[in-house]
C-alpha cells in the first residue's frame, strides 16, 4: 500500500455512504393519528404516541393505556445518468418494505403524575439496487464485473418517561432515550492503477465487494412542555438532545486477500443523532373538529464531520492515505412544517394532513444508497372509538422534488437524476382502562 496508487472517485464514494449512519432521513413521525394528521401533534400529544412527540402530553392521561402502531414505508426509486447526450445509467430500486412502528404503555400513579415507557423507530430506511445496472465498464474501467449495491439503517429507541400536571394548564414531561443504531451496507470496493516501471506502466486493480455490517449504543433524552390556556387550545414545545451513538462493526474487502492485504478489519465510528426541537399548536373551533400546526427543527449541521477508525494498520494506511476515513457531510440544518385535521362523527373520526419536509444534503453528498430529498407529503386517515379501545388506520404519501445533480461539477460524488416517491399505510391499536 506504500507503493503509488491512484484510488479512483468512487472509492471515495463507498466510504461516504456507511458514515451518513447518523440518522440520514428521520422517519417522518409514529403513531397512525398523529401520521394522518400530517406529523403535527407536538401541542395535541394527547395519544400513546405522545412519548415520541411530547413528553408532557402524558400527564393528562387519567387511565392507563396500552397503545401500539406498525407502519410499512414503501419506497420507489429511479436513477439515470445521461453525458453527452448517451444514457449510461437507468436503474430502479429494487421493491422493498421497511418496517416501523411503537409501542408505548403508561400508568397513573396519582392525579398529576403519569409515568410510562415507549419503544419505537425514530429512524430507518435502506435501498438496494441490481448491480448490474451500475457496471457500466466505460465510466468504471476498473471495475471487473457487477457487485452488490444495497444499503439498511435503523435506530431502535427504548424511552422511560415521566411526567407532571403543575396545574390545570401547564404539564412537563421528560424521557430518557436509549438508542440502539444498526447500519449494513454492501457495494462495489472501488480500484486503483498500480504504477509500474516498465510497459503497461499501470496494472488495473478491482478491489471487488465491499460489505460493512455495524451496531452501536447512546443515551439522549426528551424534555417536552405542554400548555392549555383552554379546551380550545394548547401549545406545546419539545426538545431531543443530540445523542452520540457509538458504533462498532467489521468491513471487508472481497480481494484485498489475493492483495495480500487484510481482507477484513474492525471499526469504530462515532455518530451523532442530531438535536430536534420542535414547537406545535393545536386548535379546536368547535367541539369535533381539531386543527394543528407545527414547526420541527433539525440541527442536520452538527454532522459536518464523520470519523471511521480502523482496527487493522494497513486499512488505516489505506484509508488515511486517501482521506477516505473522513467524511464531510456538508449538510444543513432543516425547519419541517406541518398542518392537520381531525373531524370526529360520534364513533368515527377522520383525518388529514400535509408537510414540507426539506433534505440537508447538498449535491455534493447525494448518492443512491441514502436517499435525500425535498418532500411533500400528503396523509389520510380514519379512526374508530368504542368505550376505551381506538382502532386507527392512515396512509402517507410522499413526493420527492427530482434532484438532477451536475454531471460536469467534479465536486459531486454521484451525479445524475434521482427521484422518489414513499409510501406508507400503517395501523395501530390502544386501549384505556
Amino acid at each position: 500500500m506504500k507503493k503509488a496508487i491512484v484510488l479512483c472517485p468512487i472509492m471515495l464514494l463507498l466510504f461516504a455512504s456507511p458514515l451518513l449512519m447518523a440518522n440520514g432521513l428521520n422517519l417522518n413521525g409514529l403513531g397512525a393519528r398523529a401520521i394522518s394528521m400530517g406529523g403535527a401533534f407536538v401541542g395535541l400529544a394527547d395519544d400513546y404516541s405522545a412519548v415520541f412527540w411530547n413528553p408532557a402530553g402524558v400527564a393528562n392521561f387519567d387511565k392507563k393505556m396500552l397503545g401500539f402502531s406498525g407502519d410499512l414505508i414503501m419506497p420507489t426509486a429511479t436513477y439515470e445518468l445521461t453525458f453527452g447526450g448517451s444514457t449510461f445509467i437507468d436503474a430502479e430500486a429494487k421493491s422493498k418494505m421497511y418496517p416501523s412502528g411503537i409501542a408505548a404503555y403508561y400508568h397513573p400513579l396519582t392525579e398529576k403524575l403519569v409515568v410510562g415507557i415507549g419503544v419505537y423507530t425514530p429512524s430507518g430506511i435502506g435501498a438496494e439496487w441490481n448491480g448490474s445496472d451500475f457496471f457500466v465498464s466505460a465510466l468504471s474501467p476498473l471495475q471487473s464485473q457487477a457487485y452488490n449495491n444495497k444499503s439498511f439503517l435503523g435506530i431502535v429507541t427504548i424511552s422511560p418517561v415521566a411526567a407532571y400536571k403543575v396545574s390545570d394548564m401547564i404539564s412537563v414531561g421528560a424521557s430518557l432515550n436509549i438508542n440502539y443504531g444498526f447500519f449494513n451496507l454492501s457495494r462495489w470496493a472501488g480500484g486503483a492503477l498500480l504504477e509500474l516501471p516498465m510497459p503497461p506502466y499501470a496494472l488495473p486493480i478491482d478491489f471487488g465487494q465491499y460489505k460493512e455490517d455495524s451496531t452501536g449504543w447512546g443515551f439522549g433524552a426528551t424534555l417536552g412542555v405542554l400548555v392549555k390556556p383552554s379546551d380550545m387550545f394548547s401549545l406545546g414545545l419539545t426538545f431531543r438532545t443530540p445523542t452520540k451513538i457509538s458504533m462498532s462493526g467489521e468491513a471487508s474487502i472481497s480481494n484485498f486477500s489475493a492483495l495480500g492485504y487484510p481482507g477484513e478489519s474492525e471499526f469504530d465510528r462515532e455518530v451523532t443523532y442530531p438535536m430536534w426541537l420542535a414547537g406545535g399548536v393545536s386548535l379546536h373551533p368547535i367541539e369535533n373538529l381539531t386543527f394543528t400546526l407545527d414547526a420541527q427543527y433539525t440541527n442536520w449541521a452538527k454532522l459536518d464531520q464523520l470519523e471511521t477508525e480502523f482496527t487493522d494498520s494497513i486499512w488505516q494506511v489505506a484509508m488515511a492515505g486517501t482521506a477516505a476515513d473522513v467524511m464531510e457531510l456538508k449538510w444543513s440544518d432543516c425547519v419541517q412544517i406541518r398542518f392537520g385535521a381531525e373531524y370526529l362523527l360520534n364513533k368515527l373520526a377522520f383525518r388529514a394532513g400535509y408537510y414540507y419536509d426539506p433534505g440537508p444534503a447538498p449535491d455534493e453528498t447525494m448518492n443512491v444508497l441514502i436517499p435525500n430529498y425535498d418532500f411533500n407529503g400528503v396523509t389520510f386517515g380514519v379512526g374508530y372509538r368504542l368505550n376505551g379501545l381506538h382502532v386507527d388506520a392512515m396512509l402517507e404519501y410522499l413526493m420527492a422534488k427530482e434532484r438532477n445533480v451536475d454531471v460536469n461539477d467534479p465536486e459531486n460524488e454521484q451525479p445524475g437524476i434521482y427521484n422518489m416517491s414513499i409510501i406508507t399505510p400503517g395501523i395501530s391499536v390502544s386501549y384505556r382502562w
